[in-house]
């Protein structure tokens, strides 16, 4: 295909009829942009489109089909014909940053992510000169040029937070690290200076505080591996000017939404992921910082709402304190018992608590609550980070957290006791807790391996587990049915195989449940048992499971 007027005219239509919403206008142009594809000069055309058209729409849908393009072909697999030619390779490389810079931040998102996949082909042998003309674009003072930049070089580095240590990989580290982490850091005190000076300016805190966002998703990047000398040598200035944002309150920057994250929930959220990581695995060189990033954390947590909007930050935080905690080195700052018991009351129990957003997701959005709870995908919520704060705590102070949180547990049961209709919430909060502070060790196939043995798991099943799956009623506080069901599932190797033979029944009658996540948890639960090694009563157990199918089967034909 020639780079010419009739050419490009030609593809305008295509792009155009492949957002038809009729199938017979639709596919037939998708076919032809597949056959076409191979061509020589297909994605430079595409490329000009970007540049040269006068319609957004055109625009939009060239540069999603230009990344999805570079998806599909620019790898190069041995022993089968490149897919674009050599030439198109070297002209895309050379125009598709400045391209990408001068974009629509829409736009701008695709090619940067079509840059990425490039880069993780060529870059650094066959891409040389990629950092070297990005970096150059800091000095533009233009700061939808530097997000630009910013959002690709995190599309290109974020890979080395998952790839295995190898000698290529530190090179490619070395390499960027020298190009880059000066810059980085010049922007980011350059970046905070701006947001001084426009501290009253809320559209430009927005853009500033973009940038910040991805400069600290950044810094999280390039000292995963290892603490590289460059960020040991200039921990001052990243530390001093992380805790100050941390601590920072702008009201320009407060939303009103309850439920998506604003800006500054975002970047105070990252800057607990990039202090974690030092507490975890530099915690040497981090330690005269510690102190004060634990006090704000901890100010943080105590003044930060239940909206859903701050889930993530909360969570980023108390996994903070559970990474310190478990830490020979931090030891001492939670030894005081006064301290131990306000970490309770004012982190963990909180953030606990079964919410509205929590009981909306049980109800109408079963499945993802199913995904989050059973499945293990919960690893961003508040209650898998207070679950592993807990777990942090007894590793070395077992007997004083056992007791002070046993204390809650009677409390929470209590206040459930008095009214059982109003109160369920309490109950479920202790159960919780219950199965945190006893949990040691778990394994997907196993369900809890080791347990803590100043829990009297047994009792606490007997006396409040089994009450509510013997209830009359399969519908009655189906969260509590919900709670009790998992808990048979995840203790399953400490509960008395006696008690387990009894509550077989108790669950196939739950199979019946109208709650989707209480039948769905009951059959689970089922299925754990029976593939239990070692249990005895065979007979029962296979009479039981007859039992089971028949039910199942009726539940189907409902």
């Amino acid at each position: 295909m020639e780079l010419s007027d009739a050419n490009l005219q030609t593809l305008t239509e295509y792009l155009k009829k492949t957002l038809d919403p009729d199938p017979a206008i639709r596919r037939p142009a998708e076919k032809f942009l597949e056959s076409v594809e191979g061509s020589q000069n297909y994605p430079l055309l595409l490329l000009t489109l970007l540049e040269k058209s006068q319609e957004n729409v055109i625009k939009v849908c060239a540069s999603v089909t230009f990344k999805n393009y570079i998806k599909r072909n620019w790898r190069i697999i041995e022993d089968e014909p490149n897919k674009i030619c050599e030439s198109d390779r070297i002209a895309i490389k050379a125009n598709i940053v400045p391209l990408m810079l001068s974009s629509p931040e829409q736009i701008q998102k695709q090619l940067s992510d079509a840059i990425s996949i490039i880069g993780r082909e060529d870059f650094p042998q066959k891409w040389p000169d990629l950092l070297t003309e990005m970096v150059n674009r800091f000095q533009s003072g233009d700061f939808h040029v530097i997000n630009g930049v910013l959002r690709t070089a995190h599309s290109l580095f974020k890979r080395y937070r998952h790839e295995f240590k190898s000698n290529e990989l530190w090179t490619e580290i070395k390499l960027v690290l020298d190009a880059f982490a000066l810059p980085l850091t010049n922007l980011f005190k350059a970046t905070i200076e701006l947001c001084s000076t426009h501290a009253n300016d809320a559209s430009a805190l927005k853009v500033l505080f973009s940038s910040l966002i991805l400069i600290a998703k950044l810094f999280y990047s390039l000292n995963f591996q290892d603490l590289p000398e460059f960020f040991e040598d200039n921990m001052e200035t990243w530390m001093t000017n992380f805790h100050s944002l941390l601590t920072l309150d702008n009201k320009l920057l407060q939303t009103d939404d309850e439920e998506e994250a604003g800006l500054l929930e975002l970047l105070k959220s990252q800057i607990c992921d990039n202090a974690a990581l030092y507490a975890q695995k530099y915690d040497e060189e981090f330690q005269p910082y510690l102190p004060r990033f634990v006090t704000a954390i901890w100010n943080l947590l105590v003044t930060t709402g239940q909206e859903v909007k701050y889930d993530l930050l909360v969570s980023n935080a108390i996994q903070f304190l559970a990474s310190v905690c478990e830490r020979p080195h931090y030891k001492h700052l939670f030894e005081d018992q006064n301290t131990l018991t306000s970490i309770c009351e004012k982190v963990i129990v909180p953030n606990m608590e079964f919410r509205a957003a929590d009981e909306e997701a049980f109800e109408d959005n079963s499945e993802e609550y199913i995904r989050r709870d059973l499945e293990g995908s919960d690893i961003d919520t508040r209650r898998r980070a207070a679950c592993d704060l807990v777990r942090g705590l007894c590793k070395f102070f077992e007997g004083p957290v056992t007791g002070i949180f046993s204390g809650y547990v009677n409390s929470m049961l209590q206040e459930y006791a008095k009214n059982p209709s109003v109160n369920w919430k309490h109950k479920d909060a202790a159960i919780y807790l219950v199965t945190s502070l006893a949990s040691k060790a778990q394994t997907q196939k196993h369900g809890i391996t080791q347990a803590n043995e100043l829990v009297n798991l047994t009792e606490f099943f007997v006396n409040h587990i089994q009450p509510d799956l013997k209830s009359a009623s399969v519908n009655e506080f189906p969260v509590l049915k919900a709670d009790g069901i998992k808990y048979i599932m995840i203790f399953r190797n400490q509960v008395p195989k006696e008690q387990l033979l009894v509550s077989i029944p108790l669950l196939i009658n739950h199979l019946q449940a109208e709650s989707i996540v209480v039948h769905t948890y009951a059959a689970h639960a089922l299925e754990r048992l029976f593939t239990m090694r070692g249990t005895s009563n065979t007979t029962l157990i296979q009479a039981n499971l007859t039992l089971t199918i028949t039910c199942l089967n009726q539940y189907a034909c409902r």
